[in-house]
């Protein structure tokens, strides 16, 4: 492991190997996180006619100010048949179609009603209170394209639209494997030398975070069989995810087994810390990542370099962790060799986000970890970065 990638490299070259997965059209009550893989278009204007903003009246502003006659009332979902003339208004709500012979809308809280006549004291514009024929959307328009993720108010305006479904990417399958002899699910009694599993869950959390499907397979024992086992079963999902073996000791068989299993190594180290002795391979479309045992090396793997690849197989555009300006509340010194991801808690201030590094920065102690609220990326080097100085951190 003498020639480890940088963060950055490693990153391009897992992304260098994601094709997108193959579409498929859902119902838009469905899509919800989806990423859509086609352009959507406009079929009509939004709003379709013109339509009043406001509860009030609609008159002609020519007329005002005046006392009225109240001819017709116009209603969402039930316009007047009426056409209004000089003198006269059509009582209105908010979504109605303005009638013919009208060009504005008085609210109702601007005027007195006496019987079947309506008193408007003072003038008012033209067109006013009044939503013209596709003020929002024009017919023609593209809603969504390649790439767009639907949130909610997409979904929104492309029900507005009347598109009742959408072409997506498949959601990814991803199957995790977890390794060693050693490890027992949780809630069951633990015998010398075995402690709980608790990679497997955390895992599969970020992965149904980034939109996937997860199966998680029993633990592994350290053996070849075991994990070919194992190893073949997964190899038929989208995405393979192992925990533990990837290192060089004398039970670190995973690599090994992958290889003899037809996997093609892209490649094994990335100058980081935690979490070093990541591997990352392909078996054709499938992408295998090899991710450490200790926990916190996996969970910083699988944030920066599996969740990417999930987000890209789904053809989001930006599949890189969003990683935000912060503001360091404490010095901390760059190790010269390898990039590190300090975990600190983040608070918000005048001039950002600031940061503060929590006790407990072994690749162990996931107990510490999950009292951070980010991950702080500090970059190789030399020299102390004091408080104060500007660093990059990622949401957890």
């Amino acid at each position: 492991m003498n020639d480890l990638l940088s963060v950055a490299e490693a990153l391009a070259r897992v992304l260098n190997r994601v094709e997108p997965l193959d579409a498929e059209r859902v119902a838009l009550t469905s899509a919800s996180s989806r990423v859509s893989a086609e352009d959507v278009v406009s079929a009509v204007d939004v709003p379709p006619f013109r339509s009043s903003s406001m509860d009030g009246y609609a008159v002609r502003a020519a007329d005002l100010p005046a006392r009225l006659a109240i001819v017709d009332r116009a209603a969402a979902g039930r316009p007047s048949q009426a056409a209004l003339t000089s003198g006269q208004a059509i009582e209105i709500s908010t979504g109605a179609v303005v009638p013919d012979g009208a060009d504005t809308v008085v609210p109702i809280e601007r005027v007195e009603v006496d019987g079947d006549a309506v008193t408007i004291p003072e003038p008012v514009p033209t067109r006013d209170n009044i939503r013209e024929p596709g003020g929002d959307v024009e017919a023609g328009s593209t809603l969504v394209s390649p790439g767009d993720v639907l949130t909610p108010a997409r979904l929104g305006a492309l029900a507005a639209c009347g598109v009742a479904s959408v072409l997506v990417h498949r959601v990814p399958h991803v199957t995790i494997v977890v390794t060693g002899t050693e490890l027992r699910p949780p809630g069951v009694q633990l015998a010398p030398g075995q402690i709980y599993e608790s990679n497997g869950v955390m895992l599969a959390a970020v992965m149904e975070e980034a939109g996937a499907t997860v199966t998680r397979l029993a633990a592994s024992e350290d053996t070849e069989d075991a994990h070919a086992a194992s190893l073949e079963e997964a190899l038929a999902s989208d995405v393979v995810v192992t925990s533990g073996g990837v290192s060089v000791g004398p039970h670190d068989l995973v690599r090994r087994v992958q290889a003899r299993l037809g996997v093609e190594e892209v490649f094994w180290g990335v100058a980081m810390r935690p979490g070093k002795p990541l591997a990352f391979g392909c078996r054709g479309r499938t992408l295998v990542f090899g991710l450490p045992g200790n926990p916190v090396s996996a969970l910083v793997g699988a944030l920066l370099f599996v969740r990417p690849a999930l987000l890209a197989l789904v053809g989001n555009p930006d599949p890189a962790p969003p990683f935000r300006p912060g503001i360091l509340a404490a010095p901390i010194q760059p190790r010269p060799e390898r990039d590190d991801f300090v975990r600190a808690r983040v608070t918000w201030s005048d001039e950002g986000a600031l940061v503060q590094p929590i006790v407990g920065q072994e690749s162990h102690m996931i107990m510490h970890t999950s009292a951070a609220t980010g991950l702080v990326w500090i970059p190789r080097g030399v020299g102390a970065l004091e408080a104060g100085s500007r660093v990059r951190f990622l949401p957890l």
